[in-house]
């Protein structure tokens, strides 16, 4: 792959138009190294933090296109959109800067941080139906009873030229670019990014990543079409779209190199890596260029890597629990099950190695009557926190060692 194909709907100029527009209200964010995750990983790896934006994700920059591009008429209406949280922000934000009415319908299910954050916005904020689909559907109704403009997520060319401006970016602030690394959804983000990269630096290597039980941009390019996938639940809710655009379809098609899954694990412990070695915080969404990376799917190999840092609207309630999950991915959370004699003094033993070791004990439940043990001995499940894979097996072993039946 060389050089960009030609679309009708958006050409670079398009995105140059794009930047030219919204560069008036949205800097460039930041483009930084880290030093950390180069020498983990075997390369320059760069992080692009779009999850710095205002709205805390890329999403401003196509909405923000989309409303600019809107006609006198269609401002004075008002708009509407269905999303699953960070296009809706942008476009709340954004309508009420530009004084354009905005109502933005979202499933019963979103993250709660992106329901209030739309509504504080100032958005009429309407939570219907329990799929991305049925707000959709809703949406679109609402916008021909009340006569209002709908803005698509993705499946739009000015959107897309919005997005694509990231890519413009990209080249200027690192000109060595090899390759970089894009969370795909709807498709819109990675569709103006590949078309701008492959325009400018036609060379350089476009990734996409999905999770892997809503492939549904891997399932289109399969088929020749979109088509919709299944649903399912997952901390990435951002690209858990179940039916990519048929503009970013075909842009895909012709400018972006490959495209890979991870999975709910590896998203969760790519969070937790950003948070510790970056001092970041992604949401899920945003977190899986890294997740890519971590797990060997996308590999270095001595070059200029940018992962982009899609977005940052995690909830905070959900958040303990996608660390653990990250703490468990990376072996530093672990629940053993022993079984010992019933008999005083076999719990204590168990302890004295732990303690020897140096691991952390976070939960111990000591259970006779309730176990598939036989008559005379007893289970102890144990979660503790340790320094990983090696530190775990370490701990399996002495306990075997001292007469102890153990698994992880």
């Amino acid at each position: 792959m060389t050089t960009a194909p030609s679309f009708p709907a958006i050409t670079l100029a398009d995105i140059e138009s794009a930047r030219a527009r919204i560069s008036r209200v949205l800097e460039p964010t930041p483009l930084a190294r880290s030093a950390w995750f180069s020498e983990r990983w075997g390369g320059n790896i760069w992080f692009k933090f779009e999850n710095l934006q205002r709205t805390g994700s890329f999403k401003e920059r196509g909405a923000l296109n989309r409303l600019l591009c809107l006609s006198d008429t269609a401002k004075a209406h008002g708009v509407i959109t269905a999303s699953a949280g960070n296009h809706g922000q942008a476009v709340a934000c954004h309508a009420r800067r530009l004084g354009i009415p905005a109502t933005v319908v979202m499933p019963l299910n979103s993250p709660l941080v992106k329901v209030s954050n739309t509504a504080g916005y100032g958005a009429e904020t309407i939570l219907h139906g329990a799929s991305f689909d049925d707000a959709v559907e809703h949406a679109r109704r609402l916008e021909q009873e009340r006569g209002l403009t709908y803005v698509h997520g993705f499946d739009d060319p000015d959107i897309i030229a919005g997005q694509g401006t990231i890519g413009l970016e990209l080249v200027e602030q690192c000109p060595e670019l090899d390759e970089v690394v894009v969370p795909v959804g709807g498709g819109g983000l990675i569709a103006g990014v590949a078309l701008a990269l492959k325009a400018r630096r036609p060379q350089v290597r476009v990734t996409g990543v999905q999770f892997e039980h809503v492939p549904s941009m891997i399932a289109a390019l399969e088929q020749g079409t979109p088509v919709t996938v299944p649903p399912h639940r997952t901390i990435a809710d951002g690209i858990a779209v179940r039916r990519v655009g048929q503009l970013p379809l075909e842009i895909v098609r012709h400018c972006v190199d490959q495209l890979i899954t991870v999975s709910e694990s590896e998203i969760a412990n790519a969070i937790l890596l950003l948070l510790e070695r970056e001092r970041t915080m992604v949401e899920g969404a945003g977190a899986v260029g890294v997740a890519a990376l971590e797990n060997g799917h996308v590999r270095a190999d001595g070059r200029n890597v940018v992962v982009l840092l899609s977005g940052g609207n995690i909830d905070v309630n959900l958040l303990s629990r996608i660390i653990d999950r990250g703490l468990v991915k990376a072996g530093r959370l672990a629940r053993l099950r022993v079984t010992v004699p019933d008999a005083p003094g076999q719990l204590a033993r168990v302890l004295d190695v732990v303690a020897e070791l140096r691991a952390n004990i976070l939960e111990i439940s000591h259970s006779r009557a309730f176990s598939d043990a036989p008559v005379g001995e007893t289970v102890i499940d144990l979660v503790l926190e340790t320094h990983g894979p090696g530190h775990i097996e370490q701990i399996l072993g002495r306990l075997r060692e001292n007469g102890v039946r153990a698994e992880h």
